[in-house]
Parts: C-alpha cells; sequence; structure tokens
C-alpha cells in the first residue's frame, strides 16, 4: 500500500509517497493546479505497484480541484479536518517543523495509521455545490448589510434622531426597507419640520403612493409631531444630504444582493429530496431551510444522529477521569461555524415561538 500525502496551497501543492512510517517511495515534490500538473502526478501515481489513497486536509476551497481530478481519476481520496491532522503526533520528536514538504510527510504517516478508516472524498453534485456557495455569498453579504445598516441609522443619528424607529415593516423581496425609503427622502429633521403640518401630511401620502405604501394621516401627524421634538447635531446642508443619500444607496444594493441570494437558495433547495421534510420542521421557514439545507449537505452522509450533532459543533466536550464527572459540559465548538450558526438561529426562532405561545 502507497499514501500519498498532500499538502495543499493555492494554485500549487506538495506531494510525498510513503509505503510504510519509514520508507519513501517518492521523495517530496510540487504539483501544480491545471490539466498537465495533475495529468503528471496520475501517471506517476499509476506506476506505483499497490493500492494507493491520496490523503490531504480539507482546506476551504483550495483542495476542491484536487480532490476532484484525483477522484476522476479513480482513485481513493480523503479529505480530513485539518484539526485532525494537527493533533496528530507524528514520531517521538518535539521539534518543530514547519515547511510543505514535512507536512506532506506527516500526512502521509497519517494515513498510514488510520488506513483502515479513512473517510472517502464523495463531490457534491452540482446543486449541493451551487447552494452552498450561494449561502457563502448570502452570508457574506448579509454582514455587509448590517454593517452598513449601522452606519445609516448612526448618521441619522446626528441629523434626524430616532427616524429609523418609525417603521418596523418587513424587507420587501426587492430589498427595500419603510425607514430606508423614508430617510432618503426626509433626510433631516427640518425636511419635516420646516414644514407646516398640513404640507408635510400632504408630502408624506405623495411619497407613500410614489414608493406603494399604505397612507395613514395618523400616521403622517404622530411623525410631524415627533419632529418638531428632534434636535439635529447638524445643520442642513448639501453636506449632510450627500452623506445620506450615499448611505442609502449602498444599503439599498446590498439589500437587493441579499433578498437576491435568498430566493435563488430557496429555488435551488427546493429541487432536493428533502426540501419539504426540512420546510416542514419547527421554526424553518423560506430563509432558514434553504440554509440547513446548504451547510448540513445530503444528510445520508451522516452514519447516525450524534455525527450530525458532531458536524455542527453542538456536541458536548467529554470530559471525565477517575473519579471526576462534570455535571456541566460545554459544546466542543469543532464543527462547521456555518451549521452551528444556522443551528443556533432556529434554536431562537423555536424558543421565541415557544415564549410568545406561553404568553398567549
Amino acid at each position: 500500500m502507497f499514501a500519498v500525502g498532500v499538502d495543499v496551497s493555492n494554485a500549487r501543492s506538495t506531494v510525498a509517497v510513503l509505503q510504510s512510517k519509514t520508507k519513501v517511495a517518492i521523495k517530496p515534490f510540487e504539483v501544480q493546479h491545471t490539466a498537465d500538473g495533475f495529468a503528471a502526478l496520475v501517471g506517476k501515481l499509476n506506476k506505483l505497484n499497490g493500492e494507493a489513497r491520496i490523503v490531504m486536509e480539507h482546506t476551504g476551497r483550495y483542495y476542491e480541484s484536487f480532490a476532484m481530478s484525483m477522484h476522476q481519476a479513480g482513485f481513493f481520496v480523503s479529505a480530513i479536518n485539518p484539526l485532525a491532522i494537527k493533533e496528530y503526533q507524528d514520531g517521538v520528536s518535539v521539534r518543530k517543523v514547519k515547511t510543505d514538504k514535512a507536512d506532506a510527510v506527516k500526512i502521509a504517516r497519517f494515513a498510514l495509521v488510520n488506513w483502515e478508516i479513512l473517510p472517502q472524498y464523495t463531490p457534491m453534485d452540482t446543486i449541493r455545490y451551487n447552494l452552498k456557495t450561494m449561502h457563502r455569498q448570502f452570508q457574506l453579504s448579509s454582514k455587509t448589510k448590517t454593517a452598513l445598516s449601522n452606519n445609516l441609522i448612526a448618521l441619522m443619528e446626528q441629523s434626524y434622531p430616532g427616524a429609523y424607529k418609525y417603521f418596523d415593516s418587513p424587507v420587501r423581496p426587492d430589498g427595500s426597507q419603510k425607514w430606508v425609503d423614508y430617510v432618503d427622502t426626509f433626510w433631516h429633521v427640518d425636511c419635516v419640520a420646516k414644514l407646516s403640518q398640513k404640507a408635510f401630511v400632504e408630502r408624506y401620502q405623495k411619497w407613500c403612493k410614489r414608493h406603494g405604501y399604505n397612507f395613514s394621516e395618523k400616521k403622517a401627524i404622530e411623525l410631524y409631531a415627533d419632529a418638531k421634538q428632534k434636535f439635529a447635531l447638524v445643520p442642513k446642508s448639501d453636506t449632510c444630504k450627500l452623506l445620506v443619500k450615499e448611505a442609502v444607496s449602498q444599503l439599498n444594493a446590498v439589500s437587493r444582493t441579499v433578498e437576491t441570494y435568498r430566493a435563488e437558495m430557496d429555488r435551488l433547495a427546493s429541487q432536493l429530496p428533502e426540501y419539504d421534510t426540512v420546510m416542514s420542521m419547527t421554526g424553518v421557514g423560506k430563509s432558514m431551510g434553504p440554509q440547513l439545507m446548504a451547510e448540513i449537505g445530503d444528510i445520508r452522509c451522516f452514519a447516525h444522529q450524534k455525527s450530525l450533532i458532531g458536524f455542527a459543533g453542538t456536541d458536548p466536550i467529554k470530559d471525565e477521569s477517575g473519579d471526576k464527572v462534570s455535571d456541566s459540559k460545554p459544546s466542543s465548538k469543532r464543527g462547521s461555524p456555518y451549521s452551528d450558526c444556522c443551528a443556533s438561529q432556529n434554536a431562537w426562532v423555536i424558543t421565541g415561538a415557544a415564549c410568545r405561545k406561553s404568553q398567549h
């Protein structure tokens, strides 16, 4: 048997082939992540007289092209959690050596020790791959949206304090929000307070019609009365208007992207066989369901329930020795942070629903 250890990097990898822990079949060498580079590696491995198993670390996107090409070439490929490789003690030496060649050899020795229990890499189908990629972009855009929203609120506290609290309408499919549209038009408190009540009510009615919102004269009078009591930190000026308008434009653009991703994730997820089952779970809706499916992937890859819990990193740490028995055990947090985040969000939704139900 031949253990092929691969230390994956961007655009290239270092490969070492061991026949035993002390016998090197092929000295460490570099492989470019190109068609020619992969073809040359396949040619070398096919010349080996015995079974070869290729092992690498599961490192972001870097390993995927290497693993896919070797899998398509017919080799046994295993992508291991980097933490398992890190905690593997290679020999009895306490010296710390950190080079690509040394890492490739260490991974190959890890493969020899764990030969019988190496998990086999299986590439995801196109729908699941696109869904997972879409979810990662969705998460990034959501964080950006939160930052831009906080930035706009901070700016409005200078020109129109508390304006973001006037409306709590949900986000529209196009990403627009009522409070954002409101401050885009009434970007300074003087845009309201310097008008007469009648003039503002008429202007507010036209604004509601233009943006497709329901008009309420009572709400308009409340907005006007509140604006008369506001104190702005900065005067009404072209600079102030520019700052608010640009902040609104940035937020609307990202918010539109978030909603586009959300809709596309639901469309992709609806093509998967487990869609109806996931969507019927408590606390799962059009937004949370596709996120769970994106991060969990094919549920058939998990042998049992504990495997799924461990994948999310929510499994409790076992810390017992002799007479020591711990009653309170924190979660390991050794799993996917994205899966952990989805699980936590779903738990909050379920808890909130239960609290509201108990109040009624």
